[in-house]
C-alpha cells in the first residue's frame, strides 16, 4: 500500500503503536482508518462500507449511533464529568448501576466493584482471592486455574490467565501461581470414539487429579469464560460446567465466571452463566455493558468473598486498591442507559430471535471443503478452517490461512476477526436483523472462495 503523504494513514504509521497488529507488516500495509458509523456498519476515509462483524471488539451491542448513549454521556458531563469512589465518596449513577447489576445477576450478588476494562476486572478478582484467602487464614490456598486458549485480558496477571501463546512468548509470563487445564474443545480435544459426554467426565477427573496433586489446600479459584471468545468461539460440551463445578465444590475452589464478551445478552441469555448452566461465585463483566461507548468494567462478588474482604480491611485499616476511572460517573451513566435500552428494546429477545437463523447460515458453512468446523451459541461463532475436512489437519500456521480469509473479507466488505487455530470469528451487533445476517454471511462466502482460490493457485 502507497501511503499519500500526511494522510491519515501515512501519520497513523508514523505515530500509532498498534495492540494485536504485526508491526513489521503495519509499517507497509498501513491502517484501516474508520471515520463513522450506522447500524452494524462502520465506513472509512475513502467513504466505503463494512458490515461490522466483530462489533468492533464483541462490544458494540447496540452498533455504532446509537443517540441514547451520546445523549445519556453528554447529560451526565454537563451534571458531574468526574467523580471517585475512593474514601467513602460515590455518585448517583455508580450507585444505580451497581444496582441494576445486582438485579441482573444470575447468581446471588453481595457487591460491585468497577473498573475500566475486563483486563482491570480479571486482574482485580485475583487480588481479591488472594486477600480473601488471607483474610481466612488461608495463606497457602493462592493458585489459580485458567484453561488452555482462555482469554482473560492483557494486564501481567490476566494475561497470564489468558491461555494462548502469543499473550506469553516474549512477555515472561506467565506468573507463577497460575496453571492452565483441559480446554474443553471437543472437535479437537476429544479421544477417538469418545463421547461429549465421556469427553466431559475425562476433563473433570482431570481437574480432579490436577487439584489432588497440586494440593486442595493451595488450589484458590477457577477463571472461565461460558464461551472461550479469542481462543476461538469454543463453545463447551453440554454438561461441562456443571461436571467441573462439582469438583470445584468439593476441594472448594471459588469459580470465577469471565463474562466480558459474553455479557448482556450475546450467547440468547442475559449471562453466557444462564446459557451454559455456570454457578459461579464471582463474574467480570464489561465489553456490552456499555455497548463499548465509554470504557467501563466491573467485579460482581458474593457475600463471603465481599465479608473477608470487608473484615480484612478493618484489620488493615483500608482496601488498598482501587483505579482513578474506577466508577466514574460519565460511563456509569452510559453503561446505565446501555442496560435499560437493552430491556426497554427486548434487545435479548430480539437475539434469541434471529440466533436461530445466525446458526443456521453459520453451520452451513460446515459444508466447504475448507471448514472443519461451524461452531456457535447465539449471536457468536466461529469457522475453523482446514487443510484436510477428514483428518482435521491443521493449514501450516505460517501460511496465515485465516488471516489472509479475513482480509478477503474486508474487500468483499466484511470486518471479522482471524483468530488462533486458523478460527474465523463472527460477534456482529445485536441489534442485527435476519436480512443483515444474510448479507454479512454472503459477503463471508465470497471470501472462502478467494480463499480456496488462492490455496489452489499457491499449491500449483
Amino acid at each position: 500500500m502507497n501511503q499519500i503523504p500526511n494522510s491519515l494513514a501515512a501519520r497513523d504509521i508514523a505515530h500509532v503503536l498498534h495492540p494485536y497488529t504485526n508491526l513489521v507488516r503495519h509499517e507497509q500495509a498501513g491502517p484501516l482508518v474508520i471515520t463513522h458509523g450506522k447500524g452494524i456498519h462502520v465506513y472509512d476515509d475513502q467513504g466505503r462500507a463494512y458490515i461490522e462483524g466483530m462489533a468492533g471488539l464483541w462490544c458494540a451491542g447496540l452498533g455504532f449511533d446509537e443517540p441514547e448513549l451520546v445523549e445519556a454521556a453528554i447529560k451526565q458531563m454537563r451534571k458531574l464529568p468526574f467523580y471517585h469512589t475512593f474514601g467513602h465518596k460515590s455518585a448517583e449513577p455508580v450507585i444505580e448501576l451497581a444496582e441494576k447489576l445486582k438485579s441482573l445477576a444470575p447468581v446471588p450478588i453481595s457487591k460491585v466493584f468497577f473498573v475500566n476494562s475486563g483486563s482491570e476486572a480479571n486482574d482485580t478478582q485475583i487480588k481479591f482471592i488472594r486477600y480473601y484467602n488471607n483474610a481466612l487464614g488461608r495463606t497457602k490456598k493462592k493458585t489459580i486455574l485458567s484453561r488452555q486458549r482462555a482469554y482473560h485480558g492483557v494486564t501481567i496477571a490476566a494475561a497470564s490467565l489468558t491461555g494462548l501463546p502469543a499473550n506469553h512468548r516474549a512477555f515472561d509470563l506467565p506468573i507463577a501461581g497460575i496453571e492452565h487445564v483441559d480446554c474443553p474443545h471437543y472437535y479437537r480435544n476429544a479421544l477417538p470414539g469418545e463421547s461429549e459426554a465421556e469427553f466431559t467426565a475425562r476433563l473433570a477427573a482431570n481437574l480432579d487429579a490436577f487439584i489432588e496433586r497440586a494440593g486442595p489446600d493451595s488450589v484458590a479459584a477457577f477463571f472461565a469464560e461460558p464461551v472461550m471468545g479469542a481462543g476461538g468461539v469454543i463453545v463447551p460440551p453440554e454438561g461441562y460446567f456443571p461436571a467441573i463445578q462439582a469438583v470445584l465444590r468439593k476441594h472448594d475452589v471459588l469459580a470465577i465466571a469471565d463474562e466480558v464478551i459474553c455479557g448482556f445478552g450475546r450467547t440468547g441469555s442475559v449471562w453466557g452463566s444462564q446459557t451454559l448452566d455456570f454457578k459461579p461465585d464471582a463474574i467480570s463483566c464489561a465489553k456490552q455493558l456499555s455497548s463499548a461507548y465509554l470504557p467501563i468494567a466491573a467485579c460482581l462478588i458474593s457475600e463471603p468473598i465481599y465479608e473477608a474482604i470487608r473484615d480484612q480491611s478493618g484489620t488493615i485499616g483500608t482496601f488498598g486498591h482501587g483505579f482513578t476511572y474506577g466508577g466514574h460517573p460519565v460511563p456509569a451513566a452510559v453503561a446505565l442507559r446501555t442496560l435499560q435500552i437493552y430491556e426497554e428494546r427486548d434487545i435479548y429477545g430480539h437475539v434469541a430471535r434471529v440466533a436461530p437463523h445466525f446458526q443456521r447460515r453459520l453451520r452451513k458453512l460446515g459444508d466447504h471443503p475448507l471448514v472443519g468446523e461451524a461452531r456457535g451459541v447465539g449471536l457468536v461463532g466461529a469457522v475453523e478452517l482446514v487443510a484436510d475436512k477428514a483428518s482435521r489437519k491443521s493449514f501450516d500456521p505460517a501460511l496465515g490461512v485465516a488471516n489472509m480469509c479475513a482480509g478477503f473479507s474486508q474487500e468483499e466488505g466484511l470486518i471479522h476477526r482471524a483468530l488462533a487455530g486458523d478460527a474465523l470469528a463472527f460477534c456482529p451487533p445485536m441489534i442485527i436483523t435476519e436480512a443483515e445476517i444474510d448479507e454479512m454471511f454472503d459477503h463471508f462466502e465470497r471470501a472462502l472462495a478467494r480463499t480456496q482460490d488462492w490455496l489452489v493457485k499457491s499449491a500449483a
